[in-house]
């Protein structure tokens, strides 16, 4: 007879590969494992119903991706922009430098490395390459790499979901991917400054010291989403989805009562846009759910753990088979699904090996998130062909020595643990 388990798996993969959504695929394949083992298939809407309504923090999600699609609908971005352009577009390779720090900013405002590139990024792309400035490709290359910094630096929607799927506190892991998500930018800026006098690329028009004022002024409103919505947090006032909530709130009465940018119009292409966008990810979601529940029926977690504790692995080699396995699987897919699928098979042994869950978080989310830039599959890649009309080949060749540098300070951010959990420590993290 064929395994259940092994024909589900099988299911997934060719429902997957014919086209249909990975979420989908995935409710289907469990639901095939419940009838050949015998067991009720309405657990598959059971565990679908009580993960996705009895969940709070999931709320999180669709509000982040809300705060960011009315941020780019208004000109909270053009300001914003402004002002990073007026912080380091004097130096050469300027316009380089301000697409980092602009992800830097916008990172503790959206939450998403595609909301950071299909926003930020269009318009990043069309400054940089505006009279031949920068070749299209290392425009659309960098715009790539620096919209992986988005997701480590809080807001993050990838850091909500380890927090579904471990029990990690959020507001512990929002801090600890501050440090990582600078060390990422700096890493990213410092090959720009490289690559700019290698290429001889362009010094702009330095803004004018007494416009600096007033270019800080208008961007300040901007500049303050992320206080209110991280203030709110660490004070303790709220919980990181009332602060999502308030986040979205801030971003649309600055955009429309002060900024008057943002039409009734806009309004309704950002709700129906952030809809979108919310019901992909919750189907995935729903899909893992209920396909995570067939993982513990099958006692994966527990075998696993048992195997890797058998192997007698110290806390460092455990991190760098997850790094190598993370890394390996972010070039095939998505980062949501690995979150979903793969992490809480592996959270489990790395309790057991004493690995703290916040520094494992944030390594994972970290891999992860340089995953949407690895070649051949990664999708910020396919993202930015399209963004930037240029050919894969051209890209990739123009991503590496940023996914170089980000692997650099992955490694950095896996040997050294202290430093991820120095800023939660601060803030009273016993771990």
């Amino acid at each position: 007879m064929i395994d259940p388990f092994a024909l589900c798996i099988v299911t997934i993969l060719v429902l997957a590969l014919l086209g249909l959504p990975i979420g989908h695929a995935m409710i289907a394949a469990s639901i095939l494992y419940l009838y050949l083992a015998g067991l009720d298939m309405g657990t598959a809407a059971e565990q679908l119903l009580n993960g996705m309504y009895s969940s709070y923090i999931l709320l999180a999600v669709p509000l982040f991706i809300l705060s960011a699609e009315i941020m780019n609908s208004g000109s909270m971005t053009t300001r914003l922009l402004g002002f990073c352009n007026a912080l380091v577009g004097r130096f050469r390779g300027g316009l380089a430098q301000v697409n980092v720090v602009q992800s830097i900013i916008f990172a503790g405002m959206s939450g998403s490395a595609i909301a950071d590139a299909a926003g930020t990024g269009k318009m990043m792309q069309k400054m940089m390459t505006d009279g031949g400035r920068y070749p299209a490709s290392f425009a659309a290359a960098l715009t790539a790499a620096t919209a992986v910094i988005g997701p480590i630096i809080p807001p993050s929607i990838p850091v909500v979901l380890y927090a579904l799927v471990s029990d990690a506190s959020i507001g512990y892991l929002f801090l600890a991917g501050m440090l990582p998500g600078l060390l990422m930018g700096l890493a990213q800026m410092g090959i720009v400054v490289w690559t700019a006098r290698q290429r001889d690329f362009p010094v702009e028009a330095p803004v004018p010291l007494r416009e600096i004022p007033g270019i800080t002024l208008r961007a300040i409103p901007a500049l303050m989403m992320p206080v209110v919505l991280l203030g709110g947090i660490y004070s303790g006032i709220t919980t990181p989805t009332e602060a999502a909530a308030i986040a979205a709130a801030y971003a649309f009465l600055i955009s429309a009562l002060l900024y008057r940018t943002v039409s009734l119009r806009g309004t309704y292409r950002s709700l129906l846009s952030s809809a979108r966008t919310t019901a992909s990810i919750g189907m995935l979601i729903a899909g893992a759910l209920v396909f995570n529940y067939v993982i513990t029926i099958e006692n994966i977690p527990r075998t696993l753990s048992v195997f890797l504790q058998g192997m007698d692995l110290s806390p460092l080699m455990f991190l760098l088979i997850v790094n190598v396995l993370l890394l390996a699987l972010g070039c095939l897919l998505e980062g949501t699904t690995i979150i979903l699928i793969v992490l809480p098979v592996l959270i489990p042994t790395a309790e057991a090996l004493g690995v703290d869950l916040v520094h494992f978080g944030i390594v994972c989310v970290v891999n992860i998130m340089i995953g949407l830039i690895t070649p051949p599959y990664g999708l910020l890649l396919f993202i930015m062909t399209n963004i930037g009309q240029v050919s894969l080949r051209a890209l990739v060749g123009e991503v590496l020595p940023f996914l170089y540098a980000m692997l650099a300070a992955l490694a950095a951010i896996t040997l050294f643990p202290d430093f991820v959990l120095f800023l939660p420590r601060l803030f009273g993290y016993q771990g």
